[in-house]
């Protein structure tokens, strides 16, 4: 299913981004260093690939963005998939629930309809779930390190009777005290900030039991680690991600604590050429809503640069 989906995705899309090598002003020198880890994680290009086999077979409906990134919807749609918000407003027999996971709440609405529910839920995200549920049963009052109203956070808590969520220090000052406290944490949220918040709920609450499950995904650590390496070799960086993309959004603020100078864009439609000066060292990286073809066409506009950068300083 994979290479369905970065087949479509590059052939779609393959022409389009290209830098103007002839209008380029380039300084007299730099360099691009792409991170070890960036762009689409497993979880994301599964959902997708998904998503283009069953629309092949019959009308399909995404409930929600199946990922946070305009253009990868707009292949979506493309392909004749139709997004909607709420499943009383889908006319397909058959809709499918993001990676980003739902509620069972959500999905029973759903069948409740009478739709064929297709799940294409990250199976780290099940593993996030699981986690609450252990919690629950076990009786500590669960805490979720997230984004109050994402998507995901909104999977995570809907079906529970009572919970908290947390996302800053100010968070952890208003929670009650409680004699077991269960914190899990979105997927998407930086591993540091997660065990600082876990920490601070210790110390607030010195008499209180307080566990600790880590749900943050892999593909979330190697990125954020990475970037994190990424942005103390680099004077700029880019990060390339859709505009409401929290991960994307997340991998910006971790490299702006190391690097001075960075900058947020979805295409090489954004990139400014003032943005860059003599001898800068360019870091790339990229949130998990990126598909390859996007972070390929910045890398290219980089690089041409940067070329025109050692053409002009041999000169």
């Amino acid at each position: 299913m994979l290479c369905i989906a970065k087949h479509y995705v590059l052939q779609n899309d393959q022409n389009s981004n290209r830098v103007n090598h002839a209008s380029l002003r380039a300084p007299k020198q730099m360099r691009v260093i792409r991170a070890n880890h960036l762009g689409m994680c497993f979880g994301v290009r599964d959902a997708i690939a998904l998503a283009i086999e069953k629309s092949g077979v019959e009308p399909l409906t995404v409930l929600g963005d199946l990922v946070h990134n305009e253009s990868v919807l707009a292949v979506l749609r493309a392909r004749g998939i139709t997004i909607e918000k709420q499943p009383e407003a889908v006319s397909t027999r058959t809709v499918m629930v993001t990676a980003h996971g739902a509620s069972e709440r959500a999905l029973g609405r759903a069948r409740a309809l009478g739709l064929n529910v297709l799940e294409a839920t990250c199976p780290l995200v099940r593993v996030a779930h699981h986690a609450v549920a252990r919690l629950v049963a076990e009786g500590y009052h669960p805490v979720i390190v997230g984004k109050r109203g994402h998507v995901e956070v909104r999977g995570l808590t809907e079906d529970l009777a009572e919970y908290d969520i947390v996302l800053e220090e100010q968070d952890v000052f208003g929670l009650k005290e409680r004699a077991r406290f269960g914190v899990a944490a979105q997927t998407t949220q930086p591993i540091d900030r997660v065990r600082h918040l876990v920490d601070l709920i210790r110390t607030r609450f010195p008499k209180s039991e307080v566990r600790f499950i880590d749900t943050v995904c892999q593909p979330t650590k190697q990125r954020q680690n990475a970037a994190i390496e990424l942005a103390r070799q680099s004077t700029v960086v880019i990060v390339v991600g859709g505009a409401n993309s929290n991960n994307t959004m997340e991998l910006a603020e971790t490299c702006g604590r190391y690097c001075a100078r960075v900058h947020h864009i979805q295409s090489t439609e954004d990139l400014r050429l003032e943005w860059f000066s003599d001898n800068d060292t360019v870091g790339l990286t990229a949130g998990t809503s990126s598909p390859e073809y996007i972070i390929a066409a910045v890398e290219e506009w980089l690089a041409a640069l940067a070329n025109e950068s050692r053409a002009a300083s041999a000169a």
